[in-house]
């Protein structure tokens, strides 16, 4: 845990500091140039560095260990910081759009768009390898924030690409349009990326069920499947930063000891912490009656009142659901 606390930090501090080298880089490139399309790359360095401030503090706070009153821990505030970035992302491209438009309407003068392309195409190469290596990481260490901001940096690596395209046919062709065209096109694209972020970390401030991460840990379940498991139902779970809260209900035998149910517990729990990281567990024990015995698998219980009779998937929708006996009573 404290080895990817470091790990995010470091990679966060390093983000920081490239984002305040690009945006230096791209204002000067903008100044000298006078172009939009670098304007539009520059403006996005802003958030960047913006953005990577907070991702680096939400990373620090994130890290803290629960207390009295945050007893979940704080991991939530990741999910802030994710929909601020991509708030900031959002509010340049519109400002970015209003700028180009007065450059179409006013006409702007060019130079130096040489300068310019040599500067921006630096910087689009040194952003990807950053935004590479920062989704990278975040994946790594379940870090939100650190994906957003990897992402974020690899859409201004992609924005520094579409600009370089732009200045390079101004260049070439001496169609000056075409440098704020470019720019809003970048806006455009740039304005994308903040809105799936901003809808990222409403799902995740909202619980919002990943069905990929729902359907691995109900098969982390089904892969080791007991006959004496009755019936598994209400499986729920939920993320607050890197860490993974699961809880369900699981029927077992009425005469299973104590020791026997957290026997199943403490093989359960390590069961889930040897497939998903950060997992906590929690599992609410219920024991069978009389007429769960028609549901129940376990050829070997010696007190059972009827045979086997009715068969159910253990899919997605049944441990998800309702008790065995609420969804079957009727038969």
């Amino acid at each position: 845990m404290d080895k990817n606390i470091n790990i995010k930090k470091r990679a966060a501090i390093l983000s920081l500091i490239i984002g305040c080298g690009m945006f230096a880089a791209k204002f000067i490139a903008y100044f000298v140039t006078g172009s939009d399309a670098i304007f539009s790359d520059a403006a996005e360095s802003v958030v960047h560095v913006l953005a990577t401030a907070m991702a680096l503090y939400s990373i620090i706070l994130s890290s803290k260990p629960a207390d009295s009153t945050h007893l979940y821990g704080h991991g939530n505030v990741e999910f802030f910081s994710a929909g601020i970035e991509g708030m900031l992302i959002f509010i340049a491209a519109l400002f970015i759009i209003y700028e180009s438009t007065m450059s179409i309407i006013e006409g702007q003068e060019l130079q130096k768009l040489d300068l310019g392309i040599l500067i921006v195409g630096s910087a689009g190469v040194i952003n990807l390898a950053l935004g590479s290596y920062l989704v990278s990481t975040g994946k790594k260490t379940n870090s939100l924030t650190l994906i957003a901001d990897g992402k974020h940096v690899l859409t201004d690596s992609y924005t520094s690409l579409g600009v370089l395209v732009g200045i390079s046919l101004v260049l070439f062709t001496g169609y000056k349009i075409l440098d704020p065209l470019f720019a809003i096109a970048v806006a455009v694209n740039i304005m994308f990326t903040g809105y799936k972020l901003v809808r990222t970390s409403i799902g995740g401030l909202m619980n919002e069920t990943d069905e990929a991460m729902l359907n691995k840990l109900i098969n982390v379940l089904l892969q080791r499947k007991k006959d004496y498991w009755i019936d598994i139902h209400e499986f729920r779970y939920w993320r607050s930063g890197d860490s993974m809260f699961v809880d369900f209900h699981l029927i077992l035998p009425y005469y299973f000891t104590i020791q026997q149910t957290h026997g199943e517990e403490k093989e359960l729990t390590t069961l889930f912490e040897n497939e998903i990281q950060n997992v906590q567990l929690k599992i609410h024990f219920d024991y069978c009656v009389p007429e769960l015995c028609k549901y129940c698998r376990y050829s070997e219980c010696n007190v059972r009142q009827h045979e086997f009779s009715v068969n159910f998937e253990w899919d997605r929708l049944k441990l998800t659901g309702k008790p065995v006996y609420s969804v079957y009573q009727s038969t």
